[in-house]
């Protein structure tokens, strides 16, 4: 019973000390900040082997206001060239940099890739590729091979709407409903009017136009239509 007690004690701290650190992806991590989820997993995972549930804590505590105060000094541009390690040119104006590949420790098949993930086949239309201070490689093309914006054209394009989501997997999103001053009766409604019922929707979200888009669990008989073909055995 107390081996369980010290598991779930340690899982809420765990939980609340990443809390406390902030959000970012394993990606975007630089050195420190691997080394600080280290040392923390360490701390806090001794308690369930060993009776040390309060020293544990106390030390992972610590070592969250220790990362904490270097976050904040990584604010101040001297330290930062100090504490995060420099971005890297891969390329420039169309050629590779070897120097910085043998820096990074790259090969070039590793190289090409990368670029490809990114939708480049030719170094000669990059302008510069960069591995950058978490590891990820930014490629920005030549000003000839990059895609037109509507800018080039004189265009005037109208805001950007992202549809907002009113119920996913089946649960309503009620912060939503009260942003846009809706209420539950009208998505009901909504919903009785296509016939629809809410633990059967996957996503509905609403659109500029003030509609509701519906997205749900039930399979659409298509027979052989070639349009409607999926990759496997599922048809």
């Amino acid at each position: 019973m107390e081996t369980i007690y010290h598991t779930v004690i340690v899982f809420i701290a765990g939980y609340l000390f990443l809390r406390m650190t902030g959000k970012k992806a394993v990606s975007q991590m630089h050195t420190f900040d691997l080394l600080y989820i280290f040392i923390l997993t360490n701390i806090i995972s001794s308690p369930v082997e060993v009776d040390q549930l309060g020293k544990a804590l106390i030390y992972a505590l610590i070592t969250v206001i220790l990362y904490k105060v270097l976050i904040r000094l990584s604010l101040h541009n001297k330290l930062r060239w100090i504490l995060y390690e420099s971005p890297t040119v891969l390329i420039h104006n169309g050629d590779i940099d070897r120097k910085g590949l043998k820096k990074v420790r790259m090969p070039m098949n590793e190289l090409l890739s990368h670029l490809r993930v990114k939708g480049f086949t030719d170094i000669q239309s990059i302008a510069i590729a960069v591995m950058e201070q978490t590891g990820n490689i930014s490629v920005i093309p030549k000003s000839e091979y990059r895609p037109v914006q509507p800018n080039d054209l004189n265009l005037h394009v109208k805001k950007a709407y992202i549809p907002i989501p009113l119920i996913m997997d089946g649960q309503i999103v009620y912060h939503n409903l009260k942003y846009l001053q809706l209420d539950i009766g009208w998505l009901e409604d909504e919903l009785e009017k296509r016939g629809k019922k809410i633990a059967n929707i996957t996503l509905a979200t609403f659109l500029e136009d003030g509609n509701l888009f519906i997205d749900s669990y039930e399979e659409k008989n298509h027979k052989s239509d070639p349009y409607y073909y999926k990759p496997g055995r599922d048809n």
